[in-house]
């Protein structure tokens, strides 16, 4: 069985005989009424009803109605409540503050009753709509977030490959991306990204992405080839001013040789099996800008139990802090070379724990891709 619970309205005024019109009048047409004569005890009462809708006065002694609402603006839980003014003044000023405060309506005293109620009527029902419009967008956002994830390789979907990861989003979109690919048996690509900017049109380029990377990071290409025609393709398919940087590793663990081609990335961190961290540093253009782009490569020599590690500029930059990613990728060294030897598929979360109990809470889009030879 369902049951229903009437809206509720906050009136704050300090004249006692319109909080009891307000009330008689409300009351009658089936809300619950909250009364408050004054500033404090009404931003209380919205903290712990959160109302519906709150009616404030402006002109009130100690606290005025401006005071109030920047107030209730500025508390996360009271911040999205519509707030109409009562007021008697008629001054265009007074009214341009409210509304550049936050608040939604002015009913000029001395008001009717019927007036009150429509006003109320109205900013209800916009209200409602706004809120469902928000549920709706966030449920597709939530769906195209999972639809994002889906995308993402797991370790279990991939136990040759030797890797583990961390990611995590600051939006439901995020624009950090990364893959395995299955060139061979024991030659697998690993493939980071951070396309610029973040969001639903972001997201769907995700998937033309993955598309190119099972195409052309094939054993008839040369890595760089691949890259090269990535590009290309990128080039034709992105918005203008979209573009991503990149990083492409290929472990051939027949060889044991390891090639990079990077696109404008952070350099990787390689991790010896006996020795100290040190970044793998190559230089190449960003991806889908323009063509005829170049990219740098490197091929060096690995050995059962090195570990390399890719990330994206989240995991080092702080706007906070001034650190840009060309500095921050240095900063990472000394906590890379004091790692504890956790299994593969544990060490990014233990990486970005201890990243980021030295420097803060993040400010962008977390990848941390960790691999083992």
């Amino acid at each position: 069985m369902f049951t229903t619970h009437p809206m509720t309205i906050l009136a704050i005024d300090d004249h006692p005989l319109n909080l009891k019109i307000i009330e008689k009048a409300l009351s009658k047409e089936g809300y619950r009424v909250l009364c408050a004569d004054n500033g404090p005890e009404g931003r209380k009462l919205a903290v712990e009803q959160h109302p519906s809708l709150i009616l404030l006065d402006i002109t009130m002694p100690g606290e005025t109605g401006f005071d109030v609402i920047r107030a209730l603006k500025k508390n996360f839980i009271t911040t999205a409540i519509p707030v109409i003014f009562l007021t008697a003044s008629h001054s265009v000023k007074s009214k341009l503050k409210g509304f550049q405060l936050g608040a939604v309506d002015y009913i000029t005293k001395p008001f009717h009753p019927q007036e009150v109620i429509a006003r109320i009527q109205l900013h209800l029902k916009l209200s409602i709509a706004s809120n469902s419009l928000i549920t709706a967008q966030a449920g597709r956002l939530r769906q195209i977030t999972q639809a994002q994830a889906s995308l993402l390789p797991t370790p279990e979907a991939h136990p040759d490959a030797t890797f583990g990861v961390f990611y995590k989003t600051m939006e439901e979109a995020g624009g950090d991306f990364y893959d395995i690919i299955d060139v061979a048996k024991d030659i697998k690509g690993y493939f980071v990204a951070d396309f610029s900017g973040h969001g639903i049109e972001t997201s769907y380029m995700t998937y033309s992405l993955k598309a190119l990377l099972t195409q052309n990071f094939i054993p008839v290409y040369k890595p760089v080839e691949s890259m090269k025609i990535i590009n290309d393709v990128l080039v034709e398919l992105l918005p203008e001013e979209k573009y991503l940087t990149a990083c492409y590793l290929l472990i051939n663990r027949i060889t044991g040789i390891a090639t990079i081609i990077n696109a404008g990335h952070l350099p990787v961190i390689l991790l010896p099996v006996s020795g100290a961290p040190h970044l793998v540093k190559t230089d190449g253009d960003i991806l889908g800008m323009f063509t005829d782009a170049t990219f740098g490569m490197m091929q060096f020599k690995v050995h059962p139990g090195d570990r390399l590690f890719m990330y994206t500029d989240g995991l080092v930059e702080s706007v906070k802090n001034k650190i840009t990613w060309c500095r921050g990728a240095d900063t990472l060294l000394p906590m890379f070379k004091k790692a504890p030897p956790l299994p593969i598929k544990e060490m990014s979360r233990r990486l970005v724990q201890t990243i980021f109990n030295n420097s803060g809470p993040p400010e962008d889009d977390i990848l941390l891709l960790s691999i083992e030879v």
